[in-house]
């Protein structure tokens, strides 16, 4: 069974908005502001490690939002680094 691309599915793309409501307004802000401007052109990568990051408590995102933390465990991979880059910098 081969799998639809994040961008080739419409639905995967507005569970991942609706994933990036966080509870902290500040991450809400930072996340909704980050899609915005990059939704459409996300890779598969990219999302992967967009949804890895909402797993996280909203003061564990925080922290890695604000570059007060970097990934560790699973969340050590190349991928959540370059994605949060970009984060930081919306």
């Amino acid at each position: 069974m081969i799998m639809a691309a994040h961008q080739d599915d419409p639905a995967r793309r507005c569970r991942l908005r609706w994933r990036s409501r966080r509870g902290l307004l500040e991450n809400d802000l930072i996340l909704s502001r980050f899609l915005d401007a990059h939704e459409l052109s996300l890779t598969d990568d990219d999302v992967d490690a967009f949804t890895r990051l909402m797993e996280l408590p909203d003061n564990d995102l925080m922290g890695l939002l604000l570059g007060q933390n970097e990934p560790v465990d699973e969340l050590n991979q190349p991928h959540v680094h370059a994605l949060l880059i970009r984060l930081r910098q919306a």
